[in-house]
């Protein structure tokens, strides 16, 4: 039994993750994040029957950074995987410097120390597609960087840095670019649990650029089971991207969540002018990771999209109270 260190811990596709490491591994799980544990409906390792190997550490990656270090060579995890980041676009442009403190300065302060360990087997480095810009075609791991929002640039500069390492130190990092997943548990200011929350309370949906936007949706729990063969199978220094073959506007998502719902959608929602930097599509190519290692996404998007209403009904009494907009912390 060996240990796997999750920075970021408390974020949705982190708590995701741990939940199905427990449920798949026999390692022990020390989960890190910079908040105190949140409700259980949003972490859904806490039900886990297997909750005796996970731990929980709180560590702020940007002002704990030396605690956080000392904890690590305390704990010689033999991997680490890295949700930690400043993840939203749009803020991004309102904050740029708070991005870049923890997408790039924190990046380069953890991964620079853990290069000189002797106990980091692999270090799972959580990408974005986001780097590569507007997404259509035949968009491959080698496809140039073309970041067009200040959260891409960051995120690209902290890829670039560990690379920087790879090649010069041999540090085992493994890079991991997942689309837009979703799933039961997601932040309440994310497309679909907002639709549907919205749906429930009479509110308008608001479709930026009227929804014409392409995204590549992925459950979450296709992009755990990606992510833990990338783990236990990625070849050292490698990139894999974790998508659909194929993508959905924001606007059909929309309509499918109305129709299994019940709802009008030209009542419930409206168009509002699109966001700076918006990427046209959001569509890359995964044949890496199913030829690797017989990877592919299985859980179709309706049979997702319900799930995450059943969650939404299920959890109302805690959901309807919780706030509907992104409300950034430094």
């Amino acid at each position: 039994m060996g240990k796997i260190a999750v920075i970021g811990s408390n974020s949705f596709a982190a708590s995701h993750f741990i939940d199905y490491a427990l449920s798949n591994t026999n390692n022990e799980v020390l989960g890190v994040s910079r908040r105190p544990e949140k409700n259980s409906i949003f972490l859904p390792y806490k039900k886990n029957l297997n909750i005796s190997r996970f731990s929980f550490h709180q560590f702020d990656l940007n002002k704990d950074m030396a605690l956080l270090l000392g904890f690590l060579d305390k704990e010689k995890p033999e991997i680490i995987v890295n949700y930690a980041a400043q993840s939203e676009v749009g803020p991004s442009w309102e904050n740029p410097v708070q991005w870049y403190n923890t997408n790039v300065i924190g990046i380069i302060s953890l991964t620079d120390h853990l290069r000189k360990s002797t106990y980091i087997k692999k270090y799972i480095h959580i990408s974005s597609p986001e780097v590569y810009g507007s997404c259509e075609g035949n968009v491959k791991e080698d496809h140039p960087f073309s970041p067009s929002t200040p959260y891409a640039a960051s995120k690209a500069s902290g890829d670039m840095f560990i690379q920087v390492l790879v090649k010069q130190f041999n540090f085992p990092a493994v890079f991991v670019r997942s689309t837009n997943y979703y799933g039961p548990g997601q932040q309440l200011f994310k497309i679909i649990p907002r639709s549907i929350i919205y749906i429930k309370s009479g509110k308008k949906i608001q479709l930026h650029g009227g929804g014409k936007a392409v995204k590549s949706f992925i459950h979450v729990r296709d992009v755990c089971a990606g992510t833990l063969k990338i783990m236990e199978k990625g070849r050292l220094g490698d990139i894999y991207h974790l998508s659909p073959p194929y993508g959905y506007s924001v606007r059909d998502i929309v309509q499918r969540i109305c129709r299994i719902m019940g709802a009008n959608f030209n009542e419930v929602t409206e168009e509002v002018d699109e966001r700076p930097g918006q990427d046209k599509a959001y569509v890359i190519v995964s044949e890496k990771a199913k030829q690797e290692f017989g990877w592919q996404p299985k859980i179709a998007i309706d049979d997702g999209l319900r799930e995450c209403i059943d969650w939404v009904n299920k959890n109302w009494g805690v959901i309807k109270d919780q706030p509907l907009l992104y409300r950034h912390i430094p």
